[in-house]
């Protein structure tokens, strides 16, 4: 999205000016909102309450696991209510984050090689509060690989991980960056899905998240390619209730294993 905004050989001092990053973050959020009002948007949440659109209450409060080329669709596809979002620390970040606080999305900054430490305590704090996002294969990639770190902060804030899948009938994907990221085109059929929540147990040892991790990873690669199937026009029903039972059940089977 950037390289479309901010052509090759713009004056890297330009892209210092908060007056400027500021005015490029708004001009995104215009853009963007008016792209996805030509959309028919199908969003299907696999437990009620467990939804960034939904107000964030002990029970409910959750953090939102997406593939770092959703953003868009995790930014505009509804109006979210008491959301933070984890933001890389670069240019390319700190045009992002101007645009999650212009559509009322907290954004913390912060990535493994830079404010890494500071983040992680403002997401502690924040999880009080609010749900959290996080696309937990990051700004470096590899593309579409979950990360210790949002089991980590599972783990230690007690949050259950819902897993959440995009995907859209007709769609571009620049090349050029890593995430080839989802730009739906005008009037597509936009399609967001949520996962049954993931619980952590609480206060895992670093070399304990690795099962917990392999199964967001499965729950996320089979969660998209249900919503790419729908997207390709394959006559599926939503495999909310499915989804839900076997998300829970391997939980629930790792966790057994664990303490046995």
């Amino acid at each position: 999205v950037l390289d479309i905004l901010v052509p090759h050989g713009t004056d890297a001092v330009k892209l210092r000016n908060r007056t400027f990053i500021r005015f490029l973050a708004r001009t995104m959020v215009f853009v963007f909102r008016c792209l996805f009002l030509t959309l028919r948007k199908r969003i299907v949440p696999a437990a009620p309450g467990f939804s960034p659109h939904c107000e964030p209450d002990d029970e409910h409060r959750s953090i939102f696991c997406v593939w770092h080329d959703a953003i868009l669709g995790a930014i505009f596809c509804n109006r979210t209510v008491n959301v933070a979002a984890l933001v890389s620390q670069n240019y390319d970040g700190t045009i992002i984050a101007d645009t999650l606080d212009a559509v009322g999305i907290q954004p913390i900054r912060g990535s493994s090689s830079r404010g890494g430490a500071a983040a992680v305590r403002q997401m502690f704090s924040l999880a009080e509060q609010k749900h959290l996002v996080i696309a937990t294969d990051g700004p470096r990639g590899p593309r579409h690989q979950v990360k210790d770190g949002i089991v980590y902060l599972a783990s230690q804030s007690g949050l259950p991980i819902v897993p959440v899948a995009v995907s859209c009938s007709w769609a571009w994907r620049p090349k050029g960056r890593w995430t080839d990221m989802l730009i739906p085109l005008p009037f597509s059929q936009f399609y967001v899905l949520g996962g049954e929540p993931i619980r952590i147990p609480l206060n895992l040892l670093p070399q304990e998240l690795g099962p917990y991790r392999e199964l967001v990873q499965k729950r996320m690669d089979e969660l998209q390619q249900i919503t790419d199937r729908i997207a390709a026009g394959e006559k599926l029903e939503w495999p909310v209730a499915h989804e839900a039972q076997t998300a829970a059940s391997s939980s629930g089977e790792a966790r057994t294993s664990r303490a046995a």
